[in-house]
Protein backbone atom coordinates (compact mmCIF):
# COMPACT_ATOMS: atom_id res chain seq x y z
CA UNK A 1 0.00 0.00 0.00
CA UNK A 2 3.09 2.61 0.61
CA UNK A 3 3.55 3.02 -3.35
CA UNK A 4 -0.41 3.31 -3.69
CA UNK A 5 -0.17 6.12 -0.81
CA UNK A 6 2.42 7.99 -3.03
CA UNK A 7 0.64 7.61 -6.27
CA UNK A 8 -2.68 8.21 -4.91
CA UNK A 9 -1.57 11.73 -2.50
CA UNK A 10 0.24 12.41 -6.15
CA UNK A 11 -2.43 11.75 -8.42
CA UNK A 12 -5.20 13.52 -6.43
CA UNK A 13 -2.91 16.70 -5.52
CA UNK A 14 -2.32 17.37 -9.38
CA UNK A 15 -6.06 16.93 -10.57
CA UNK A 16 -6.86 19.82 -7.30
CA UNK A 17 -4.25 22.00 -8.64
CA UNK A 18 -5.62 22.04 -12.13
CA UNK A 19 -9.34 22.87 -10.55
CA UNK A 20 -10.57 26.01 -10.10
CA UNK A 21 -9.65 26.82 -6.47
CA UNK A 22 -13.04 28.23 -4.74
CA UNK A 23 -14.11 29.93 -1.51
CA UNK A 24 -12.18 32.81 0.03
CA UNK A 25 -9.31 33.69 2.58
CA UNK A 26 -10.99 34.68 5.34
CA UNK A 27 -10.67 38.47 6.10
CA UNK A 28 -11.70 39.34 9.47
CA UNK A 29 -8.53 38.35 10.77
CA UNK A 30 -5.67 41.01 8.44
CA UNK A 31 -3.02 38.64 9.04
CA UNK A 32 -4.17 35.67 7.75
CA UNK A 33 -6.16 37.66 5.00
CA UNK A 34 -2.17 38.44 3.67
CA UNK A 35 -1.98 34.69 3.09
CA UNK A 36 -1.46 33.61 -0.72
CA UNK A 37 -4.84 31.81 -2.06
CA UNK A 38 -2.79 29.47 -3.85
CA UNK A 39 -1.13 27.93 -1.15
CA UNK A 40 -1.42 24.34 -0.63
CA UNK A 41 0.54 21.55 1.13
CA UNK A 42 0.07 17.83 1.92
CA UNK A 43 1.76 15.52 4.52
CA UNK A 44 1.04 11.90 5.15
CA UNK A 45 2.82 10.53 8.08
CA UNK A 46 1.96 6.68 9.18
CA UNK A 47 3.03 4.71 12.58
CA UNK A 48 6.06 2.98 10.46
CA UNK A 49 7.32 6.06 9.34
CA UNK A 50 6.99 6.36 6.03
CA UNK A 51 6.11 9.64 4.71
CA UNK A 52 4.77 11.16 1.62
CA UNK A 53 4.24 14.66 0.80
CA UNK A 54 3.01 17.35 -1.65
CA UNK A 55 3.94 20.98 -2.17
CA UNK A 56 3.97 23.86 0.45
CA UNK A 57 4.01 20.66 3.41
CA UNK A 58 7.00 22.71 4.97
CA UNK A 59 5.74 26.00 5.12
CA UNK A 60 3.95 27.07 8.24
CA UNK A 61 0.84 29.08 8.48
CA UNK A 62 -1.27 29.84 11.60
CA UNK A 63 -3.03 26.74 12.49
CA UNK A 64 -6.03 28.39 14.67
CA UNK A 65 -8.85 26.51 15.74
CA UNK A 66 -6.74 22.70 14.90
CA UNK A 67 -4.83 24.06 17.87
CA UNK A 68 -7.70 23.86 20.29
CA UNK A 69 -6.82 19.69 20.03
CA UNK A 70 -3.64 20.57 21.97
CA UNK A 71 -5.61 22.38 24.39
CA UNK A 72 -7.93 19.94 25.43
CA UNK A 73 -5.36 17.17 25.68
CA UNK A 74 -3.78 18.92 28.23
CA UNK A 75 -6.54 19.57 30.20
CA UNK A 76 -8.22 16.12 29.68
CA UNK A 77 -4.97 14.58 30.81
CA UNK A 78 -5.13 16.61 33.69
CA UNK A 79 -8.80 16.80 34.92
CA UNK A 80 -10.24 14.13 34.12
CA UNK A 81 -13.60 13.74 33.55
CA UNK A 82 -14.50 15.95 35.69
CA UNK A 83 -13.84 18.93 32.38
CA UNK A 84 -17.25 17.58 30.80
CA UNK A 85 -19.07 19.59 33.90
CA UNK A 86 -18.13 22.88 32.22
CA UNK A 87 -18.14 21.71 28.40
CA UNK A 88 -20.37 19.19 26.49
CA UNK A 89 -19.63 16.87 23.91
CA UNK A 90 -22.43 17.53 21.52
CA UNK A 91 -22.04 19.00 18.24
CA UNK A 92 -23.61 22.21 18.19
CA UNK A 93 -25.76 22.58 15.27
CA UNK A 94 -25.07 26.35 15.23
CA UNK A 95 -22.13 28.55 13.98
CA UNK A 96 -18.70 28.12 15.68
CA UNK A 97 -19.11 31.74 17.50
CA UNK A 98 -22.80 31.57 18.18
CA UNK A 99 -24.33 33.43 21.45
CA UNK A 100 -27.75 32.04 21.66
CA UNK A 101 -26.86 28.40 22.90
CA UNK A 102 -25.03 29.75 25.28
CA UNK A 103 -28.16 31.44 26.45
CA UNK A 104 -29.54 28.43 26.25
CA UNK A 105 -27.63 26.14 27.51
CA UNK A 106 -26.67 28.56 31.02
CA UNK A 107 -22.96 28.98 29.59
CA UNK A 108 -22.07 25.72 29.12
CA UNK A 109 -20.46 25.39 25.57
CA UNK A 110 -22.00 22.20 23.37
CA UNK A 111 -18.44 21.20 23.06
CA UNK A 112 -14.74 22.12 23.29
CA UNK A 113 -13.89 22.74 19.72
CA UNK A 114 -16.60 25.93 19.09
CA UNK A 115 -15.12 29.16 20.32
CA UNK A 116 -17.04 29.09 23.38
CA UNK A 117 -15.77 25.65 24.29
CA UNK A 118 -12.17 26.35 24.22
CA UNK A 119 -12.48 29.77 26.03
CA UNK A 120 -13.31 27.68 29.12
CA UNK A 121 -10.78 24.96 27.98
CA UNK A 122 -8.17 27.88 28.45
CA UNK A 123 -10.02 29.42 31.66
CA UNK A 124 -9.12 25.73 33.04
CA UNK A 125 -5.70 25.35 31.45
CA UNK A 126 -4.92 29.24 33.87
CA UNK A 127 -6.14 27.61 36.74
CA UNK A 128 -3.58 23.81 36.15
CA UNK A 129 -0.23 25.80 35.18
CA UNK A 130 1.70 28.91 36.15
CA UNK A 131 2.79 29.40 32.70
CA UNK A 132 0.27 27.89 30.31
CA UNK A 133 1.87 29.66 27.12
CA UNK A 134 4.82 28.15 27.65
CA UNK A 135 3.21 24.36 28.62
CA UNK A 136 1.45 24.03 25.33
CA UNK A 137 4.81 25.03 23.32
CA UNK A 138 6.48 22.56 25.58
CA UNK A 139 3.72 19.72 24.75
CA UNK A 140 3.69 20.87 20.79
CA UNK A 141 7.60 20.85 20.79
CA UNK A 142 7.79 17.55 22.45
CA UNK A 143 5.32 15.55 20.39
CA UNK A 144 6.65 16.97 17.29
CA UNK A 145 10.40 17.09 18.42
CA UNK A 146 10.15 20.54 16.78
CA UNK A 147 11.67 22.99 19.30
CA UNK A 148 11.48 26.30 16.77
CA UNK A 149 7.13 25.66 16.50
CA UNK A 150 6.02 29.17 18.12
CA UNK A 151 3.22 31.80 18.37
CA UNK A 152 3.01 34.11 15.84
CA UNK A 153 2.99 37.76 17.91
CA UNK A 154 1.19 39.51 14.99
CA UNK A 155 -1.71 37.31 14.28
CA UNK A 156 -2.66 36.94 18.26
CA UNK A 157 -2.84 40.51 18.33
CA UNK A 158 -4.60 40.83 14.69
CA UNK A 159 -7.15 38.65 16.24
CA UNK A 160 -7.63 40.49 20.08
CA UNK A 161 -7.77 43.85 17.86
CA UNK A 162 -11.31 42.27 16.32
CA UNK A 163 -11.98 39.68 18.91
CA UNK A 164 -15.20 41.62 20.31
CA UNK A 165 -17.54 38.37 19.43
CA UNK A 166 -14.89 35.85 21.81
CA UNK A 167 -14.41 38.58 24.28
CA UNK A 168 -18.24 38.62 24.50
CA UNK A 169 -18.40 34.88 24.72
CA UNK A 170 -16.39 34.40 27.54
CA UNK A 171 -18.05 37.76 29.52
CA UNK A 172 -21.12 36.33 29.36
CA UNK A 173 -19.87 32.95 30.45
CA UNK A 174 -18.65 34.76 33.00
CA UNK A 175 -21.92 35.71 33.89
CA UNK A 176 -23.01 32.09 34.63
CA UNK A 177 -20.00 31.57 36.44
CA UNK A 178 -18.59 28.92 33.57
CA UNK A 179 -15.31 31.58 33.46
CA UNK A 180 -13.48 31.27 36.35
CA UNK A 181 -10.34 33.58 35.86
CA UNK A 182 -9.96 37.18 34.35
CA UNK A 183 -11.45 37.10 31.11
CA UNK A 184 -8.70 39.09 29.48
CA UNK A 185 -6.13 37.07 30.73
CA UNK A 186 -8.76 33.87 29.11
CA UNK A 187 -8.74 35.97 25.64
CA UNK A 188 -4.88 36.68 25.38
CA UNK A 189 -4.37 32.82 26.37
CA UNK A 190 -7.38 31.74 23.37
CA UNK A 191 -5.34 34.52 20.70
CA UNK A 192 -1.93 33.12 21.22
CA UNK A 193 -3.52 29.60 20.85
CA UNK A 194 -5.03 29.81 17.74
CA UNK A 195 -2.05 32.09 16.59
CA UNK A 196 0.56 29.13 16.60
CA UNK A 197 2.09 28.47 13.20
CA UNK A 198 2.70 25.34 12.37
CA UNK A 199 3.89 23.50 8.91
CA UNK A 200 1.87 20.21 7.70
CA UNK A 201 4.44 18.23 8.14
CA UNK A 202 4.45 19.38 11.95
CA UNK A 203 0.97 18.83 12.46
CA UNK A 204 0.79 15.52 10.96
CA UNK A 205 3.71 14.65 13.85
CA UNK A 206 2.06 15.99 16.06
CA UNK A 207 -1.55 14.38 16.08
CA UNK A 208 -0.03 11.14 15.27
CA UNK A 209 -0.33 9.79 18.96
CA UNK A 210 -4.00 10.06 18.19
CA UNK A 211 -3.17 7.38 15.98
CA UNK A 212 -1.00 5.35 18.81
CA UNK A 213 -3.47 4.71 20.80
CA UNK A 214 -2.28 7.97 22.98
CA UNK A 215 1.46 7.44 23.09
CA UNK A 216 4.07 9.74 21.12
CA UNK A 217 5.37 7.46 18.57
CA UNK A 218 8.84 9.19 18.91
CA UNK A 219 9.62 7.65 22.04
CA UNK A 220 6.44 5.63 23.10
CA UNK A 221 5.85 7.83 26.23
CA UNK A 222 1.96 8.07 27.02
CA UNK A 223 0.80 11.47 26.25
CA UNK A 224 -3.16 10.12 27.13
CA UNK A 225 -4.85 6.72 28.44
CA UNK A 226 -6.48 4.83 25.18
CA UNK A 227 -9.59 5.46 26.72
CA UNK A 228 -9.07 9.24 26.81
CA UNK A 229 -7.64 8.96 23.27
CA UNK A 230 -10.47 7.24 22.08
CA UNK A 231 -12.44 9.59 23.44
CA UNK A 232 -10.79 12.55 21.53
CA UNK A 233 -10.90 10.79 18.34
CA UNK A 234 -14.81 10.25 18.67
CA UNK A 235 -15.37 14.74 19.51
CA UNK A 236 -12.72 14.89 16.46
CA UNK A 237 -15.15 12.62 14.50
CA UNK A 238 -18.25 14.77 16.06
CA UNK A 239 -17.52 18.28 16.29
CA UNK A 240 -14.22 19.04 14.67
CA UNK A 241 -15.35 21.00 12.11
CA UNK A 242 -17.94 23.15 12.99
CA UNK A 243 -21.38 22.99 11.25
CA UNK A 244 -20.04 20.99 8.31
CA UNK A 245 -18.89 17.77 10.98
CA UNK A 246 -21.68 15.80 9.60
CA UNK A 247 -20.90 16.44 6.28
CA UNK A 248 -17.13 16.02 6.92
CA UNK A 249 -17.96 12.46 8.24
CA UNK A 250 -20.30 11.42 5.66
CA UNK A 251 -17.94 12.40 2.89
CA UNK A 252 -14.45 11.62 4.60
CA UNK A 253 -15.37 8.96 7.62
CA UNK A 254 -12.35 9.83 9.42
CA UNK A 255 -11.60 12.17 12.68
CA UNK A 256 -9.77 15.09 12.27
CA UNK A 257 -10.03 19.12 13.02
CA UNK A 258 -9.98 22.07 10.93
CA UNK A 259 -8.80 25.90 11.20
CA UNK A 260 -9.74 29.41 9.27
CA UNK A 261 -5.89 29.36 8.68
CA UNK A 262 -6.80 26.82 5.97
CA UNK A 263 -5.38 23.32 7.60
CA UNK A 264 -7.10 19.95 8.01
CA UNK A 265 -6.04 17.67 10.08
CA UNK A 266 -7.32 13.85 9.77
CA UNK A 267 -6.00 10.65 11.78
CA UNK A 268 -7.16 7.01 11.00
CA UNK A 269 -6.67 5.36 14.38
CA UNK A 270 -3.43 2.86 14.26
CA UNK A 271 -2.67 3.63 11.45
CA UNK A 272 -1.75 7.10 9.58
CA UNK A 273 -2.03 10.84 10.11
CA UNK A 274 -2.40 12.84 6.80
CA UNK A 275 -2.61 17.13 7.06
CA UNK A 276 -3.68 19.35 4.15
CA UNK A 277 -3.25 23.23 4.01
CA UNK A 278 -5.38 25.69 1.63
CA UNK A 279 -6.26 28.50 2.47
CA UNK A 280 -9.60 29.30 1.01
CA UNK A 281 -12.49 28.37 2.88
CA UNK A 282 -15.90 27.15 1.80
CA UNK A 283 -18.77 28.79 3.56
CA UNK A 284 -18.56 26.72 6.59
CA UNK A 285 -15.23 27.72 7.37
CA UNK A 286 -13.03 24.61 6.60
CA UNK A 287 -10.45 24.70 3.21
CA UNK A 288 -12.52 23.99 0.16
CA UNK A 289 -9.04 22.15 -1.40
CA UNK A 290 -8.66 20.41 1.68
CA UNK A 291 -12.41 19.07 2.16
CA UNK A 292 -11.76 18.09 -1.57
CA UNK A 293 -8.52 16.39 -1.03
CA UNK A 294 -9.65 14.37 1.71
CA UNK A 295 -13.03 12.80 0.37
CA UNK A 296 -11.28 11.99 -2.41
CA UNK A 297 -8.24 10.14 -0.41
CA UNK A 298 -10.38 7.96 1.65
CA UNK A 299 -12.45 7.40 -1.38
CA UNK A 300 -9.48 6.28 -3.74
CA UNK A 301 -7.82 4.24 -0.40
CA UNK A 302 -11.16 3.08 0.15
CA UNK A 303 -10.06 3.52 4.12
CA UNK A 304 -12.07 5.11 6.99
CA UNK A 305 -13.14 4.43 10.22
CA UNK A 306 -16.40 3.05 9.04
Amino acid sequence: MQNNYAKIISGIYTDILSKENLGKVPDYIPEIAKISADKFGVAFLDLDKNSFVEGDYKEKFSIQSISKVFSLTLVYKHLGEKLWERVDVEPSGNAFNSLVQLEADNGIPRNPFINAGALVVCDILLDIFENPKQEILNFIRNITGEINISYNKKVAASEMENGFRNAAMCNFMKSFGNIKNNPNEVLDLYFNLCSIEMSCENLSKSFLFLANGGKNPINNEEILSSSKTKRINAIMLTCGFYDESGEFSFLVGLPGKSGVGGGIVAVLPNHYCITVWSPKLNLKGNSYRGMKFLEEFTTQTGESIF
